[in-house]
């Protein structure tokens, strides 16, 4: 398995801000916001930072991450909303731009939870099924567009309901066969496709703040349908069960626990079967190094938020274990093809006021380790 590190200059910075700055300017009143948490907690909190990568398949990355957390009217009684960007460029000419939010209104009244992905990047293909190659069929370039988004009411409590959207399209697609795996079958969708999910969705949260959940359940249920009617090139269903549960054990350290089910039916293109792997669920798979018609995965994690270290309350860790699988039908899910993922990683307290830590973690699989750097909790 080929690892792909992203590194950041945000440790650096913070570990550089303990010393005495020479300038008084800006960057020093930046970085000691970021260490001192000198804002009030009611206050929105906007951190931006760069980051560096390197994968053979790109040559070096370069970009930078953004955040934004505020709670709606300055209230804390509100639940934490956040917005999470990512931008980047490599020197093979590929670039990307993400967005991810969870944003609520006053009262939690609408909930607001989704992703948008505009990039041309490469995929790694490693074929279908459970038992697909260690080694890469084949590298895809393509330009991809994902927006995935959801508008929920709340009906009653920390129930809500309402309607999803799922727009997916691939263009300018090319297989390049890898030089160990000259031969395989193309599968569904290689030529590129446009697909527009709309489904229903009803979630359970009672989560207050969603980058670091120290209490609390997330359970979401969601029907998406994708038909040529409302212009998709393929024609096919998806349900999506994703339940995450949360036990504080002690003062500081928290148990938590996710089981995730995406289960397929139709003509699903390659890019939009179940995936397996990435930095939240599976960590230490690269996103599709499995994929089939359905997957079920699970995973458990303790986090202790911060260690009993005396000196410092901004340090803590955590150790994860997970398992899962692919499957083309529910009568070939076979317990004994499950396959694992399991690590550990430290944590350091951004922003103390609002509890949000970020997350350096190392991932080990029975085909090699991942690591991962990123603001909030893998779930």
């Amino acid at each position: 398995m080929k690892n792909y590190l992203r590194v950041s200059f945000l440790l650096l910075l913070v570990l550089c801000s303990g010393m005495e700055a020479n300038s008084q300017g800006f960057v020093k009143r930046y970085l000691n916001s970021i260490v001192n948490d000198t804002s009030d907690i009611s206050e929105p909190q906007f951190l931006m930072y760069p980051t560096l990568a390197y994968a053979p398949e790109t040559s070096w990355e370069i970009g930078f991450s953004t955040l934004y957390v505020y709670y709606a009217e300055r209230d804390t009684v509100n639940r934490l909303s956040e917005i999470n960007g990512f931008t980047f460029f490599t020197l093979e000419n590929q670039y990307g731009l993400w967005f991810d939010h969870a944003n609520y209104s006053p009262g939690d009244r609408w909930f607001f939870l989704g992703r948008i992905r505009l990039q041309s990047f490469p995929l790694l293909y490693y074929g279908i099924g459970n038992s697909s190659s260690a080694d890469y069929l084949a590298r895809v370039d393509a330009n991809q567009i994902l927006i995935k988004e959801r508008v929920l009411r709340k009906i009653k409590g920390n129930l809500f309901f309402g309607l999803e959207m799922d727009w997916q399209r691939l263009s300018q697609v090319e297989f390049l066969p890898a030089e160990s795996n000259p031969s395989y079958q193309l599968p569904l969708g290689f030529q590129g496709s446009s697909n527009l999910g709309l489904g229903l969705g009803l979630v359970y949260d009672d989560r207050h703040n969603v980058l670091n959940v120290r209490d609390g359940l997330f359970s979401e249920l969601a029907l998406m349908r994708y038909n040529p009617f409302w212009s998709s090139a393929f024609n096919f269903t998806t349900v999506l069960s994703d339940t995450r549960y949360y036990q504080p054990v002690g003062e500081n350290n928290v148990l938590a626990a996710q089981l995730f089910g995406q289960f397929n039916s139709g003509d699903v293109p390659f890019n939009q079967l179940s995936l397996m792997g990435g930095e939240s669920l599976m960590r230490g798979y690269y996103t599709g190094r499995y994929r089939d018609q359905n997957q079920v995965a699970g995973q458990i994690e303790m986090r202790f938020l911060p260690f009993p270290l005396g000196f410092t309350e901004r340090l803590g860790g955590a150790v994860f274990a997970g398992a899962g699988q692919v499957f083309p039908s529910l009568a070939a899910f076979d317990w004994n093809k499950m396959v694992w993922s399991a690590g550990g990683g430290l944590r350091f307290l951004i922003f103390p006021k609002k509890d949000i830590y970020t997350r350096l973690d190392v991932a080990f699989t029975q085909e090699g380790t991942g690591f991962y750097f990123f603001i909030g909790e893998a779930f």
